[in-house]
């Protein structure tokens, strides 16, 4: 193997392959990154077993002759990323299995493992379905969050993903609360198809798209219940979780006796200082939601957080509440998660008092939903 790229090209693939290189793998040569010339290019790829993800990255490349290895990936990204902005030479030593590397006036030799002890990849072949990637990538962000980082309920470290008639559905829980994200497709589906991917592989895949109008190509699963997603050069393959989602449906409230209708950065900022004291309490938070005394006043809410050891705050905020009073305690974290990712000016929330959950809803749309559980006093 011998080619040349560009430093730039080859950091930038590298970070992203990188991300799914195993910390602790079963086998040496999971903790590898791979190289093979292929088609005038680069192909550069990484592989988590214990994860089902693998990455993979094109990049352009004068290749004078073909080859493929595989070399340690934290070296060899510590290595590319000290590089001048320059071109690099890399040429393999088949019978040392070393690259020899130059860019500008550095050399070096890198000792890697032969490519056909890498694990075979998982790679797409056409497209059953384009969705548009700025739809994609925020229902990614709006819901991922809310899966569980733990692997004690494997169900709940995914993003369950429904495709019903001309609606995608992304939904994601962990017990304490839940997010669910509806869009539009242009291409329509007989059947409800439903999947269940690990929220990390999608977040991968909503790092990768950079363009709102960037296609997401996506080759379903097929007997080996592995699903490809393609956005420009990068192709992303995920083993779908062997585990049934929860009917989520159900903890959705039919209906709820107050409205508050809030500025989003102004909730998101009292929760911010509210956050830093209830750090002590489990996180807890109190929010009090006050209706107008009059009509034509405004209504109030006062986000509360306390800590017997270092003191308290208090944000009080003018809202449009419609209802009953309420006096409700949630995971401040959690209020916090959701308001950060929507980029709604107002939200609304709904509650059926202190015993129930609160759902949060961006004002004007009605393609997302965010169910919080209340915290006990």
């Amino acid at each position: 193997m011998r080619l040349s790229v560009l430093q730039s090209n080859l950091a930038r693939g590298l970070s992203i392959v990188s991300r799914a290189v195993e910390s602790r793998p079963s086998m040496p040569v999971l903790s590898n990154v791979l190289l093979k010339t292929e088609e005038s290019r680069l192909k550069l790829a990484a592989v988590n077993m214990s994860l089902g993800l693998g990455i993979t990255v094109w990049i352009g490349a004068n290749v004078e002759v073909d080859g493929s290895v595989t070399l340690p990936a934290k070296v060899f990204v510590d290595l590319v990323n000290n590089l001048s902005n320059d071109r690099v030479d890399l040429s393999l030593d088949t019978t040392t299995q070393t690259v020899h590397l130059r860019c500008g006036g550095n050399k070096g030799n890198i000792k890697g493992i032969d490519a056909h002890e890498f694990p075979p990849l998982n790679e797409g072949s056409g497209s059953d379905l384009t969705v548009e990637g700025g739809l994609f990538k925020n229902m990614i962000n709006q819901v991922g969050f809310s899966a569980a980082a733990d692997d004690h309920r494997p169900a709940l470290t995914g993003i369950f993903m429904q495709l019903n008639g001309s609606t995608i559905t992304m939904a994601a829980a962990d017990g304490y609360r839940l997010a669910v994200h509806t869009g539009e497709l242009e291409q329509k589906f007989d059947k409800a198809l439903n999947l269940l991917i690990p929220a990390r592989s999608l977040q991968e895949v909503a790092k990768v798209i950079t363009e709102d109008d960037e296609p997401v190509y996506i080759n379903l699963p097929g007997e080996r219940d592995i699903i490809v997603f393609t956005v420009g050069q990068v192709e992303i393959s995920a083993q779908l979780l062997d585990a049934k989602f929860p009917p989520f449906e159900s903890v959705i409230p039919k209906d709820y006796s107050t409205s508050t209708v809030m500025y989003r950065t102004d909730l998101l900022a009292a929760c911010q200082r509210a956050e830093i004291f209830a750090r002590d309490s489990a996180f807890s938070g109190r929010l009090y939601v006050k209706p107008p005394r009059r009509s034509g006043d405004p209504g109030e809410v006062t986000i509360v957080g306390k800590s017997q050891e270092r003191g308290d705050n208090e944000g009080l905020l003018d809202a449009t509440v419609e209802g009953e009073p309420v006096d409700i305690s949630f995971n401040i974290k959690y209020l916090i998660d959701v308001l950060r990712v929507l980029p709604d000016e107002e939200v609304v929330l709904q509650s059926k008092g202190a015993a129930n959950p609160g759902v949060i809803r961006p004002v004007g749309r009605d393609n997302y939903l965010y169910v919080i559980m209340p915290m006990a006093r």
